[in-house]
């Protein structure tokens, strides 16, 4: 995609004083997803630490995530494998969950006898919170060892770093570590007719009538807020101002980082655009009052608290 210059509304006046990041942070008010009681920076929030190296040998009692794909192994009762099945390889240790051993693999035999797979992206609410943020870490790993198995330079079979959370080349030297892809998501508020309005988009991969917040992947070179004006500008013609930081989500299908955002939409009175969907990505954007909103995401993914966090609690 190209990086637009337009409707960037970029210029500032440097300060005299930079304020630190920390100044920044409070004078944004801006709240963690999650708080737990006692604040641990390692923790994922749900009591999972990384971890390496790895044990020489799992423990008895250690958590087993076994993937097929995007989909988790489970049995009748949403519960974990207690053992290792057979037919599995990529065995990955992952790290501790309150304490206990965490470890994934993935099967390339059938599901045994009292299990099955079920998509993990569709397992939100279904299984406990912990459980579905641990899957999604998880999934992102075992699918990294899988697609890095061999050298992208010279091919050489590539070979897990000990330390560290990599594959190296034994070859070139050459690492790889896990992938993530930074994708900011702007909800897009107004005022009509003295009520207020919030802009919703429709992906053509969506399920039918759904509609959600713009988003689009940071390219490089760009910041964070490069990009959220770049793609508002480039999938609705619209123009923003006033962006501010809502919060983060690790999105793990297959390895992006959401971080939203909303903004102030810039009127065609005060030299803004008209709505232009771009096509191939946008089907239709539309602005949408409070009380007549279309289906929008479930509770899995941050679009949904982004938006009620604008418009209020919804009904499921």
């Amino acid at each position: 995609m190209s990086l637009r210059a337009a409707g960037l509304n970029t210029a500032v006046t440097a300060p005299d004083t930079q304020p630190t990041a920390e100044e920044v942070l409070d004078s944004q008010a801006l709240q963690p997803q999650f708080a737990p009681a006692v604040y641990d920076p390692f923790s994922n929030g749900y009591g999972f630490t990384p971890e390496l190296p790895a044990p020489e040998q799992p423990a008895a009692d250690a958590l087993w995530l076994v993937f097929s794909r995007d989909s988790l192994l489970l049995d009748g009762s949403s519960e974990l494998p207690t053992d290792l099945p057979d037919g599995t390889e990529g065995v990955v240790f992952l790290g501790r969950q309150d304490g206990r051993e965490a470890w994934a693999a993935r099967l390339t035999t059938d599901a045994p006898e009292g299990f099955k797979f079920s998509r993990l992206r569709g397992l939100y609410g279904r299984i406990p919170d912990w459980l579905w943020a641990l899957g999604g870490f998880g999934y992102q790993i075992v699918e990294w060892d899988r697609t890095h198995q061999f050298c992208g330079f010279d091919a050489t079979p590539t070979v897990p770093d000990k330390g560290e959370r990599a594959r190296r080349c034994p070859e070139c030297g050459l690492s790889f570590y896990p992938r993530l892809a930074p994708a900011v998501m702007v909800l897009l508020t107004r005022q009509h007719e003295g009520r207020p309005q919030i802009l919703l988009c429709r992906s053509p991969q969506f399920p039918p009538g759904m509609y959600s917040a713009n988003a689009g992947f940071v390219e490089p070179g760009e910041t964070v807020e490069h990009a959220a004006h770049r793609e508002m500008k480039e999938e609705t013609n619209l123009d923003i101002r006033g962006l501010r930081y809502f919060d983060s989500q690790p999105w793990p299908f297959p390895h992006s980082l959401m971080l939203a955002y909303t903004a102030e939409h810039v009127s065609p009175e005060e030299g803004g655009g008209e709505i232009v969907p771009q096509p191939g990505e946008i089907e239709e954007a539309r602005w949408f009052f409070h009380d007549e909103l279309p289906q929008l995401p479930g509770r899995a993914s941050i679009s949904r608290r982004l938006i009620e966090s604008v418009v209020g609690s919804l009904p499921d």
